[in-house]
């Protein structure tokens, strides 16, 4: 069974699990979310909801979702955020990451979080992504955005643009791509990925005219994974990588940072594209999207990443079961 965490309560995502559970499952569900709450929305939404909390034996009939009940310390408002809430977000999600490494779960789908409320809140949180690998206790992940057979990984997440050259490290470098070529193995099926990876200067640099990174710190490491025997393509440059010349026959892309891949991937496939998480111990998948607080309690929503996200997480946790 797979466990859920809705994200931000105030946000879009406890709309996108109940309207998802309208519809039959293959698949048990374990949703880690304050109860109460979900039935609030359920009734705002006007759409009905019967809760259980039978974790062993999740419900997969449609209007029934199994929920395992992590309180809120105050009652929600849809598009309002409230800092006292933040601590029951992170317990359920805590619970989930911990019910994975027990293996209580096959893996983990998420939705979206309001990074700003935890911060301000004063709890350090720069996404799922960081908090995971942390909780996790691995060294290192690696964030994948999946569209269709488009697959965009990042070198470096969540960080300022001003930051992004110097962090940019050798050794991040070939420490994410292993972890990139191991997933696209592992997970996806892929015994010989084909990576292309983008060069950090316009023009990959312009042969040192327009920045030495390309050169000093991205070919070195290609070069050296290329005798270890992966397929790797690059450092290209970003602007003409993505075009269909490029993608035809290529696996994944690795992006050197996030608004360099992440543009192009969600112009693919926005509102149907899924966040996968490389490198921790379990699988974990996403929506692409925010907490659309002022959609939230509406029926102004999308449910295709979501659902996306689903499907995803339950092909990927069968392939790592194999």
């Amino acid at each position: 069974m797979l466990a859920i965490t809705p994200g931000e309560p105030a946000g879009i995502g406890p709309d996108l699990v109940i309207r998802l559970a309208q519809h039959e499952r293959r698949q048990g569900w374990v949703v880690l979310a304050d109860a109460r709450m979900l039935a609030e929305r359920a009734r705002l939404l006007n759409i009905p909801l019967t809760i259980n909390d039978n974790h062993a034996q999740p419900s997969c009939a449609p209007a029934h979702l199994t929920v395992c009940h992590i309180p809120l310390a105050n009652p929600i408002t849809p598009g309002q955020l409230d800092c006292g809430n933040v601590p029951g977000v992170l317990a359920a999600l805590d619970a989930a990451i911990q019910g994975c490494l027990e293996g209580t779960f096959k893996g983990l789908v998420t939705g979206p979080m309001q990074k700003s409320v935890v911060n301000d809140a004063g709890i350090a949180f720069s996404g799922h992504t960081e908090y995971l690998a942390d909780a996790a206790g691995v060294d290192d992940v690696v964030m994948l955005l999946v569209a269709g057979e488009l697959r965009v990984a990042l070198a470096t997440t969540h960080i300022p643009l001003s930051q992004v050259s110097e962090s940019l490290t050798q050794e991040l470098l070939e420490r994410r791509l292993n972890i990139l070529h191991a997933g696209l193995k592992n997970f996806f099926g892929l015994q010989d990925p084909h990576i292309l990876v983008a060069g950090l200067n316009p023009h990959a640099g312009e042969s040192g005219h327009l920045g030495r990174e390309d050169i000093d710190t991205i070919a070195p490491v290609l070069e050296r994974l290329r005798a270890e025997g992966l397929r790797l393509s690059g450092p290209l440059p970003a602007d003409t990588l993505f075009t269909p010349r490029h993608l035809e026959g290529a696996d994944a892309v690795l992006a050197m940072f996030h608004d360099q891949g992440l543009p192009v991937l969600k112009y693919a496939g926005f509102g149907e594209a899924v966040n996968v998480t490389l490198g921790l111990p379990f699988v974990r998948t996403s929506v692409d999207h925010g907490t659309a607080l002022d959609l939230a309690g509406t029926e102004a929503i999308d449910t295709g990443s979501m659902a996306a996200a689903l499907q995803l997480a339950g092909s990927l946790s069968a392939a790592a079961a194999a």
